[in-house]
């Protein structure tokens, strides 16, 4: 392959004017929660002063996401998608320019930020299933892994970038700055959608508790779309290690809380690496044996961090892990779309933005279980071996997943 061909492909942004206004709609929108993040992490511990607290606020933003996440899928497939993620971006300004507003006026209300941080959980959960299907609906099947790279490779930006940009923000401006940032963020996305076509779902059913049953059976019954979100699975909830980095750092390298910080970089310069040579995975033609193989290197590469002596070798291997993870998401993204019927796709969308929201929380409550009965380095090489082990036996058992191809 060329090194044209292996750097990020932009045909995406080039071919097609609504996926750039998308692009930068969803750019925008992930570099404000990212700019977001600092303050609410801020300010909660300003007002309370108690770590209970800073995490009963994520707490209450994944909630919202998660309920609010199966509630969007059933709508995604029954109204105008476009118009949906619109006014759901629209409420998640409002509710950004509210933060602003009561940090601004120094009410120290935290069931008020408790409040205004859920409400945009959830009007960002209510909407993200029907962004995902906006792609595939406005790009041609060959192109669809090149966009969702592009995106990710976006994400990967936001998370280097938005809360080094909110910590200098909220110092400067107090978290009422870093609020309007966030706001003015989402103003831009809101403004990216509006230039989009009507996206209408074809066919789908009547919203409600039954068609949101139907689009988890559907998952069920249908191999390759639940072979790609059991990968998400053993990737997220049997082998995620964010929850051991800092016994890893005291425990192999002297402690210095330095360390932690960069774990988390290694992570994701691995994966803005991997968004930048994405023409490799990107334009691949067997989806579902590039997702497998990414989820696999995931494995292996957090299995060598937790054996890993060595600094440079423990980075080296979450460097890995995130490149992993990046092909991985990308081709899961694009098989899932491609599987699935455009009546069910707001709902299969729900599903895997659900995993995706839950299964890393899960899997670092169930690393630090396991380390807190064993030790940290054995929670992150079992939760390695594991997540390896099920994904070979997944390998060898779903063959509608392993020969899976976009059209």
């Amino acid at each position: 392959m060329s090194l044209r061909r292996a750097l990020v492909d932009v045909r995406p942004l080039r071919t097609s004017a609504d996926f750039r206004r998308l692009w930068i709609s969803t750019s925008a929108s992930m570099f404000g929660q990212q700019v977001a993040v600092v303050a609410v992490l801020a300010q909660a511990w300003a007002l309370t002063g108690s770590s209970f607290a800073v995490g009963a606020v994520g707490l209450a933003q994944a909630v919202g996401m998660v309920v609010c996440g199966l509630v969007g899928g059933t709508l995604a497939d029954a109204v105008d998608r476009r118009r949906l993620v619109l006014w759901t971006t629209v409420g998640q300004t409002v509710a950004a320019a509210s933060l602003a507003a009561q940090a601004f006026a120094e009410l120290r209300s935290f069931v008020l930020l408790l409040v205004l941080v859920g409400v945009q959980g959830a009007l960002a959960g209510l909407g993200a299933p029907a962004r995902r299907t906006l792609a595939v609906n406005l790009l041609p099947s060959g192109q669809l892994g090149a966009g969702l790279a592009l995106s990710s490779l976006s994400f990967q930006v936001a998370l280097l970038v938005g809360p080094a940009l909110g910590g200098v923000v909220t110092a400067a401006w107090d978290p009422a700055g870093a609020y309007a940032l966030d706001a003015a963020f989402l103003l831009v996305a809101a403004c990216g959608l509006g230039g989009l076509p009507s996206i209408r779902p074809e066919g789908g059913d009547r919203p409600g508790l039954r068609s949101i049953a139907a689009g988890l059976r559907f998952v069920v019954v249908n191999p390759v779309l639940g072979g790609s979100f059991l990968t998400d699975v053993l990737a997220t909830v049997v082998a995620m290690p964010v929850a051991l980095f800092p016994a890893i750092a005291a425990q192999r390298f002297d402690g210095d809380p330095r360390l932690i910080g960069w774990f988390l970089s290694a992570i994701a310069v691995g994966g803005l690496l991997a968004g930048l040579a994405s023409g490799v995975f990107a334009r691949a033609r067997r989806l579902g044996a590039v997702q497998l193989a990414g989820s696999l290197g995931w494995g292996v590469a957090l299995t060598g961090f937790g054996l890993a002596e060595p600094l440079w070798v423990a980075l080296g291997c979450l460097a890995v892990a995130g490149a992993c993870d990046v092909m991985a998401v990308v081709s899961r993204g694009a098989t899932t779309q491609l599987a699935t019927p455009d009546s069910y796709r707001g709902r299969v969308s729900s599903v895997e933005f659900v995993l995706g929201a839950a299964g890393p929380d899960v899997g670092n409550f169930r690393a630090g279980s396991v380390a807190g009965m064993t030790s940290a380095p054995f929670a992150a090489v079992s939760g390695g071996l594991l997540c390896v082990v099920g994904l070979c036996v997944l390998t060898l058992t779903d063959r509608p997943l392993r020969t899976f191809e976009r059209p």
